[in-house]
């Protein structure tokens, strides 16, 4: 699908300017160097706490029926680790193979802005909206029955 839709967008880039798929493709690689030396240790490191956390203490931590306890602890969690969106999916994706519930992880993903906007824009959004990370969990546990 991602596939598609970059050569869809390069399509389209050539019929406004010939030139503009080469700048396009060039600046979308040159992210390759910002996000390999992220990504890289975040897939280790989900791979290692995979084989060392037991599957049953997720399950029993932040699976279903964990309550809003859980959602705390992963919004906290969220807060306080690094790297954003590579490590946090890849760090969820291992969690939720581990009996993590889901709505512990959509309110994961909320709080990976830190290291990407920094933390005056985090302290800003976390006063102005300190509870959404913890009613999105609870709305999706919820939803899901959780």
């Amino acid at each position: 699908m991602l596939t598609a839709l970059a050569f869809g967008f390069a399509l389209v880039a050539y019929w406004k300017d010939p030139g503009l798929p080469w700048i396009g493709a060039k600046t979308g690689l040159s992210l390759i160097w910002f996000i390999l030396p992220r990504l890289i240790p975040a897939l280790i490191l989900t791979g290692m706490l995979q084989v060392v956390i037991p599957q049953e203490a997720v399950a029993r931590y932040f699976g279903h029926g964990s309550g809003l306890t859980a959602i705390l602890m992963a919004s906290v969690a969220g807060v306080l680790t690094p790297g954003g969106p590579m490590v946090s999916v890849p760090l969820l994706v291992v969690l939720a193979n581990s009996g993590m519930a889901l709505g512990l992880g959509m309110q994961r993903i909320i709080a990976w802005e830190a290291p990407f906007m920094g933390w005056r824009f985090v302290t800003i959004r976390v006063v102005s909206s300190l509870a959404f990370p913890l009613i999105a969990g609870w709305l999706v546990k919820l939803y899901y029955h959780e």
